[in-house]
């Protein structure tokens, strides 16, 4: 029989990141939880953790936390069903992996119509969320592929629309002879990280080609719109955070009518709980009321 005193500690060090954290979530010391983590190692012959800052669970120790999760998700519905349970223990946190430019425009909405659920929110981009559900991190993903992984439901959500947008001031100076693929490749453009593609999908599209422009890293989706109002570049941002400023014309799409759809998809795994079934119907909800 697995010891759940040592694993809600190995679990507890794996999503916090330190012994000391994990002290305070589990209320008990950090010599407590080193113990614990020392113990479960002992008896399963494996490292489980790399100690380090931030301590990172290995392998093994990822699928026993995926393990500890699902069980306090299968714990919760028992709280729900069963009267004696039902204030017994805190709210159950569900991990799921998400892009951060859905998590600025519809995701947090989907969110709140779930109650009594916490959330563990991973950032990622949208072509490599589905990669933390194939490693068992998380339960849920938002997605831009349609092949479910492994043990997971896939369900379209929509798309979500963006717009090559920058402000007047750079679009004179660097566009004084109008738009092509040349000038653009002259002009900063604004990239999130090194994972994103955005920018070179909308040059194919509206140009043909792939174009490699000097670029500002900036890993914010609202630094993208600042930088792209104070002239800094030129950004693929989502339609529904610039829309107030295309009325207004802070901001000018750089090719009208040439926007960039990119399907999203909801991934959650199979395991049978009403929880997760709560959390995904409110993200299909809220998906198809405010994406494309």
């Amino acid at each position: 029989m697995l010891d759940y005193a040592l694993l809600s500690a190995l679990a507890a060090v794996i999503r916090t990141g330190s012994f000391e954290r994990a002290a305070l979530q589990l209320h008990v010391t950090p010599s407590a939880v080193s113990q614990r983590v020392k113990l479960l190692e002992e008896r399963l012959g494996a490292i489980l953790v790399v100690r380090g800052s931030p301590c990172v669970g290995t392998p093994a120790g990822q699928r026993l936390c995926q393990h500890v999760e699902q069980v306090a998700l299968l714990e919760s519905e028992l709280r729900q069903e069963l009267p004696g349970f039902r204030h017994a223990g805190p709210p159950v946190t569900v991990r799921i992996a998400v892009n951060a430019d859905s998590l600025a425009t519809w995701f947090v909405t989907a969110m709140a119509e779930t109650r009594d659920c916490l959330f563990d929110l991973v950032i990622d981009d949208q072509e490599h969320s589905a990669d933390w559900l194939r490693r068992g991190e998380v339960l849920a993903a938002v997605t831009s592929g349609a092949k479910p992984v492994q043990g997971c439901d896939s369900t379209p959500l929509g798309a979500l629309r963006y717009v090559a947008t920058a402000s007047p001031e750079f679009v004179r100076r660097h566009f004084p002879d109008g738009l092509n693929a040349e000038s653009l490749a002259r002009a900063p453009c604004l990239t999130f990280n090194s994972k994103d593609r955005l920018q070179t999908l909308w040059t194919l599209q509206a140009f043909g080609t792939e174009i490699s422009p000097a670029t500002h890293w900036l890993p914010s989706s609202q630094a993208f719109i600042d930088a792209a109002l104070v002239g800094l570049g030129w950004g693929m941002n989502p339609e529904m955070l610039v829309a107030d400023h295309l009325r207004t014309g802070r901001l000018v799409a750089l090719v009208p009518d040439q926007p960039l759809d990119v399907p999203l998809f909801w991934q959650r795994s199979r395991i049978a709980s009403s929880r997760l079934g709560d959390i995904t119907r409110a993200v299909l909800r809220t998906a198809g009321a405010m994406l494309k």
